[in-house]
Parts: structure tokens; sequence; C-alpha cells
């Protein structure tokens, strides 16, 4: 049985506890330094929008694994899904051979998508490999050798997908040479930085000059570009969402000259931010691929590349994948689907607006938040050194970040200044308000 005080965070030992101090000295000697621990949090039950550690101290998860957990942690009704499938058949590879589940989501998936269901879906593991794909039938479809994307922008780390990646150098850092023909353009939003402007017109129609004017001009002739990939929402750049007109005139201009446009909806997408696609909050959008992983399966391992029917029209052989679409995580997707669409979407409407206004409530409180943005439960929060004086301030942003966990909160960073709430779509209106109070404390213990 669930109580409201299991929905509470409790912190019982000093952090971390002894447990988890000898998990992350076993984890510092065998685990590849190359992973990024923001703080040191072990989990060793989640429920819900809560999780515990080995030494028993309970946190409030604003994280959900990095938007992956979308119906929250082991949720029931998910785990009985994997539970029946696993009883049923362990793997079978789609590649060659035929099954229910995986035909059952593809259907579902395609009458998701933005501009009706004559679409074409493959599965992957993971959002990097959907891009990877994607950049693939890209090329493919049109012949064509280029791809576009966008500074600040973040798309996996294997080699295609971490080519068209322009958020942090160490992600580049000693893997030269990346795959050639990638190059960027400037996200609208981050024109206000670059000419000083708040005019949201001003900064889209820069945003599209740069194509003309230096890409298509100084670059790449546009004929010879296959597709621009872009973010509805940018998600490592700092939870930024582009002015309302941007996409679909940027996809006006990509279509006049033959350009596919793909939607990096790994971490915006499966009813994140009120619709199910976060593409379908700009009126007139339409991606002609679409990719997908974090929250399709609710924690299990599966991506997939949506495209037009007209657009995936590869022939056998040329791209396959051996887990891709495993039987397992095609069961939880179908549970995690359903869900989404029989109410978690609206609670992430509901719940988010909710969220949004706490914190901008919050954001007049305190002197150190500058912009809340973002849609659904896909918000974020820039910290500053002050309104007057609207500097970046990501060393504080930082100290933010670990106060709240050890105040029983897990938030992470986004961008170079930025807090991104991502929490389970299962999110309720009192755990909002529980954790707006562990930021508000925590800002304060920090800001002093």
């Amino acid at each position: 049985m669930v109580t409201a005080t299991d929905q509470m965070p409790e912190i019982k030992t000093e952090l971390p506890g002894p447990k988890v101090k000898a998990l992350i000295e076993k984890d510092d000697k065998y685990i590849s330094p190359s992973y990024t621990r923001g703080y040191p949090l072990a989990i060793a039950d989640g429920k819900g929008a809560m999780v515990t550690d080995p030494d028993g101290n309970r946190f409030l998860d604003f994280c959900a694994g990095i938007a992956v957990c979308s119906t929250g942690h082991s949720h029931p009704e998910v785990v009985k899904a994997i539970q029946d499938q696993s009883a049923r058949f362990l793997h079978m590879s789609g590649t060659d051979f035929y099954y229910d589940v995986m035909a059952d989501l593809a259907e579902k998936l395609a009458h998701t998508a933005p501009g009706g269901p004559d679409k074409k879906v493959f599965f992957t593991n993971s959002g990097t490999e959907s891009l990877e794909g994607a950049l693939k039938l890209a090329r493919y479809n049109t012949g064509r050798q280029n791809i576009i994307s966008f500074f600040r922008s973040f798309h996996g780390r294997t080699y295609g997908s971490m080519s068209i990646c322009a958020s942090k150098a160490v992600h580049r850092k000693r893997f030269a040479p990346l795959v050639p023909g990638t190059f960027q353009a400037h996200y609208p939003y981050h024109y206000r930085d670059i000419f000083n402007s708040d005019s949201e017109q001003a900064c889209v129609d820069s945003c599209l000059a740069y194509f003309k004017d230096y890409i298509f001009k100084m670059l790449t002739p546009a004929d010879e570009v296959a597709a621009i990939v872009v973010e509805p929402i940018q998600g490592e750049g700092g939870y930024v969402m582009p002015p309302a007109d941007f996409l679909p005139r940027l996809q006006a201009m990509a279509h006049e000259h033959g350009i596919l446009i793909i939607a990096d909806e790994v971490q915006s997408g499966v009813g994140r931010t009120g619709k199910f696609w976060a593409s379908q909050l700009y009126d007139g959008f339409e991606p002609d691929i679409i990719t997908s992983a974090k929250g399709l399966a609710s924690g299990m391992p599966l991506g997939a590349i949506i495209a037009k029917s007209s657009v995936m029209n590869w022939v056998p052989g040329t791209h396959a994948t051996t887990f891709g679409g495993n039987p397992v995580s095609c069961a939880a997707a179908l549970k995690t689907v359903e869900l989404v669409q029989n109410g978690l979407m609206q609670n992430a409407t509901d719940v988010g607006g909710y969220l949004k206004t706490k914190l901008e409530a919050l954001q007049g409180q305190v002197d150190i938040i500058g912009q809340v943005r973002g849609a659904g439960l896909m918000l974020g929060i820039e910290i500053v050194e002050s309104k007057a004086n609207p500097k970046k301030a990501a060393e504080l942003r930082d100290k933010i970040v670990d106060a709240c966990f050890y105040n029983g909160l897990l938030i992470l960073g986004c961008g170079e200044n930025s807090i991104r709430f991502s929490p389970p779509l299962t999110i309720n209106n009192d755990q909002v308000d529980i954790a707006v109070d562990i930021l508000a404390k925590s800002i304060g213990q920090v800001t002093g």
C-alpha cells in the first residue's frame, strides 16, 4: 500500500550514506570514467515519482531518468506488459521475422504522427541509433550527402549523431575526424544573445536568412543538402522553444529546395509537452522524419524512426538491427502509448501548467531566475547573476542542483545555465508543491 508519506522525500543519513559510498567505490573501480554523474545518487527502488537509495533515503524524482520513465518508475501496468511478453518469448529479430507487438506498435505510432497515418516505422535501441538511421534514410531518399543541424543541439554520441551535435566541445574532443558533410545553423532563440534582440520575429528572420546568405551561398549548395535536423524544443541546449512560426517557415524553405526535415523528438516526444509529439505544438509543421526513444517504452530500451511512406523507400538490406523492436520493449511501449493517450498527456498539460505557474511565482520572489520556458512537463528555468545583471550563472546553477539533491529533490542542469524539470507524466500538483518548495529552500541556502 502506498501512503501519502511514501510520496514525500525523506533523508535519513548523510549523503551519500555508507551503502552508497561502497557502491560508488566499486563503480569507480570498474565502470568507465566517461559517464557523467552530477551528484552521488544511487537507486535501489523506484515507484512512480519516488526513488529510494540503498541506505533508505527517499527522493522526489523530477528527472525521470532524463525523461525516460514517462509513466513513472515501475508503473504496474507497464511491468505487467513486460512480464506477460517475457513469458511468451523474449526475442526473435524483427529484421528477419514477424511478430505481433512490433507491427501493432508501428501502427499505433503511425497514427500519432503529424500529417496522418501514411507512415512507416523503423525500430532502434536508442535515441542516437534513431538519429543515425534517420541520417542514412535522408541520404538514401534524396541521393544527397549534406546535413544541417543547429548550434547548441544534442543528438547523441555515436559518430553520425555526434557529428551533427554542437552543444559542448567535450562531446567531440579527440574524436576527429567526424562524419563529413555536416553544417550548423543558429537556433532562433539564441539570436537574442548574438544580436542583443528580444524580437522573436527578428530572430526567426535572421535565422532563416543565415541559411540563404551564408550556408547555401558559402558552405553547401542547397541542392546537395539531404536534411535539416531540428529539435522542436532544444533539450541539452537549455529547454528552449523557438517562436511559433519558425518551424513551419523552416519546413517551407527546406521543401522549396527538396530538403527533408528530421524532427529530433527523442527527449520531447511521447506526451511530454502535452502533445504526443512536440512538433504538434506548431501549426502547419509536419516533419518528414521523426526520431524517438527515451520515454517511448517507459524505461525499456527502444527507439523509433517514423517517416512518411514516400520517404522511407529504402529496399531490404539497406538498414537493419538485431535488437531494435525487441518484443519485450515493444510490449512496454504499447502500454506506455496507451497510458499516455488515455490520461497522461492531459496530465502533462494540466500539471505542467501548474508547475510553470509555480516556477513563475518563484521567479518573482528571487532575483536569480531569468526565463521560465517550455511546454507541458518539459520546463526549464535560467539561472542568472541577477535580474539587473542577467549574466549566465553556470556555477550557481550547479550549486542549486546539488543543494536540491541534498534536500531530497532530483533535478538536472541543461544548457549553459538552465535547470530542467522533466518529471514522470504521472506527477501531481502536491508533488509539484513539494518540488518547488525544495527548490526555493535550496536557492536560499546557496545564495545565503
